[in-house]
């Protein structure tokens, strides 16, 4: 499969190293308004600079990885879906519901297929967490309680283009709680406070959230965002059930322990998400370029896009009116 990037920072960079990694795959171009970028990456992949008309029209590109910013995927899908490609974008489709509605209706008319990027999904511990809840290791799903902690605050220029902590960051988790849950939750509360950086409160914006959903069963999810923890990316799970709980937690940078007589202490926790979700970047790409081969429509889709991007809504409304919100 012949692939077409756009976007060369962060994220686009691990996508297209995962892509250049793979023997039966290759990026055949970078796109990015930063053309330094979009050299440098092409050149580390062996691949050729190009506009993104250029990527889209071209016969030599199969697939596209939309790594571009928040508010361009929704306009970059749609594209990709009227020239035939199979498309793979990260997370959110778009800020708005409608406007993803919109674009899943064009993907639909097309019979593109598309996989937005939860990576969270794929992280063994996290799969391996889902996959005992699945076979009813703890009987019934009674709490699914999911942290995560951000080492330290994006700039407050990165807000109001990225949504906000509830569109932004805490999206990964509402994905992540109906993975875990296997039912749709009705009603939401939220609450959230600027506690990290004044700034990021001044900009209309939470740093500090926490999240309770429930099921229409009476399931229930609670959900902990931070902007800061001193001692890393903070990222755990805990499932509770009738059985029992299971949980998984943080990834250290060793396994290695010091055991004297004052106690016992281990190395930090991995300290940023591209080093702690690596193998789950990996194994995402792996699952999309065997969907895609396969002549399967990947998970998770556009579907779970919106279903995820309704939450964060519906997160924003509860905490904004001070109210519990009810999804119909």
């Amino acid at each position: 499969m012949r692939f077409g990037v756009i976007g060369a920072g962060r994220i686009g960079k691990i996508h297209a190293a995962n892509v250049a990694a793979r023997p039966d795959c290759e990026v055949a171009y970078v796109a990015d308004v930063d053309a330094a970028a979009a050299g440098a990456l092409a050149k580390a992949t062996g691949a050729a600079v190009g506009a993104v008309d250029e990527i889209m029209n071209s016969r030599a590109v199969d697939a596209v990885a939309i790594c571009a910013p928040t508010d361009m995927h929704a306009d970059l899908i749609e594209q990709a879906a009227r020239a035939g490609k199979a498309i793979f974008c990260e997370k959110p489709v778009a800020l708005d519901v409608e406007r993803i509605r919109r674009c899943l209706d064009v993907v639909a008319k097309s019979g593109a297929t598309l996989m937005i990027g939860f990576n969270r999904r794929f992280d063994p511990n996290f799969a391996a967490l889902q996959a005992r809840l699945a076979a009813g290791a703890i009987g019934d799903v009674e709490i699914v309680t999911i942290t995560s902690r951000d080492p330290s605050p994006p700039p407050v220029s990165y807000i109001a283009r990225s949504g906000g902590l509830y569109r932004d960051m805490m999206i990964h988790d509402f994905d992540m709680a109906r993975f875990l849950l296997g039912e749709e939750p009705i009603a939401i509360s939220a609450m959230g406070s600027a506690l990290v950086d004044k700034a990021i409160g001044e900009a209309g914006d939470v740093d500090s959230a926490v999240v309770v959903m429930e099921t229409k069963s009476g399931k229930l999810a609670q959900i902990s965002n931070s902007r800061r923890a001193t001692y890393g990316y903070d990222q755990r799970i805990e499932a509770h059930g009738a059985k029992g709980m299971l949980s998984a937690g943080n990834v250290r940078e060793t396994t290695v322990e010091f055991a004297g007589a004052a106690g016992i202490v281990g190395d930090k926790i991995l300290n940023f998400f591209l080093e702690r979700y690596a193998l789950a970047y990996r194994l995402e790409l792996d699952t999309f370029v065997d969907a895609v081969k396969a002549g399967r429509k990947p998970s998770p889709n556009g579907e779970d896009g919106l279903a995820a991007n309704r939450l964060a809504d519906a997160a924003y409304l509860s905490w904004r009116e001070k109210r519990r919100v009810t999804l119909s």
